[in-house]
């Protein structure tokens, strides 16, 4: 059975465990890392020498970096589905987990510590001001990709929709002021009315 080590809260962890109720691949998930710590032992670090979440390990097969584990889950158990077999749609797709990376998510933890984990007193507002004028200048890219498909790569969901729609979706619950975006919010509320949404991303941030 596949392992994967990471909390749940996490949003690289959710990506993988997203792709895993897509497709239907039993888990079995350990908690690591945040509040339960042990990411930083020998024996963690043995298979991944970052000390980051998550990792799997399929069947002997270890691997670490999300966006990475989605693409091998997807590949082996979501192809012509999550994983599209054409090299140009799946190229496509591709490039969209690659600039959720390259684009949005270096902003991410600025606006995510800032206004989740720092008390409101020590928050450094020009800093998570500036993260949010970013994103939401960025945000114009897939609003406009959004205005004549359901999802990023076409007609339906792909493994292109995992790491964004999870970015964005914390976007929009930390930020409240922010400018309509009326495609990407109607992408937001397919990607949310989905089971494998509802019981491994959707909730409170921590």
């Amino acid at each position: 059975m596949l392992k994967i080590w990471g909390r749940a809260n996490s949003m690289c962890v959710q990506k993988v465990l997203w792709c895993c109720g897509e497709v239907g691949i039993p888990f079995e998930r350990v908690d690591i890392g945040g509040e339960f710590g042990g990411n930083d032992s020998p024996e963690y670090r043995a298979l991944n020498p970052n000390g980051v979440i998550p990792t799997i390990d399929d069947g002997g097969f270890v691997l670490w970096e999300s966006n990475a584990i989605v693409r091998y889950l997807a590949a082996r158990h979501g192809a012509g589905a999550l994983w599209p077999t054409d090299p140009v749609e799946r190229a496509d797709a591709e490039r969209w987990m690659d600039w959720q990376l390259s684009t949005v998510y270096p902003h991410m933890p600025t606006i995510f510590l800032g206004l989740v984990r720092t008390p409101p007193e020590k928050r450094d507002m020009a800093a998570i001001g500036a993260a949010i004028e970013r994103v939401t200048h960025v945000l114009a890219v897939p609003e406009s990709r959004l205005a004549d498909r359901d999802f990023l790569a076409g007609a339906r969901l792909t493994m292109a929709d995992i790491p964004l729609g999870i970015s964005i979706y914390r976007f929009f619950k930390m930020v409240a002021d922010r400018p309509a975006f009326p495609n990407i919010e109607a992408w937001q509320s397919r990607l949310e009315s989905r089971p494998a949404f509802e019981e491994f991303v959707a909730g409170p941030l921590h």
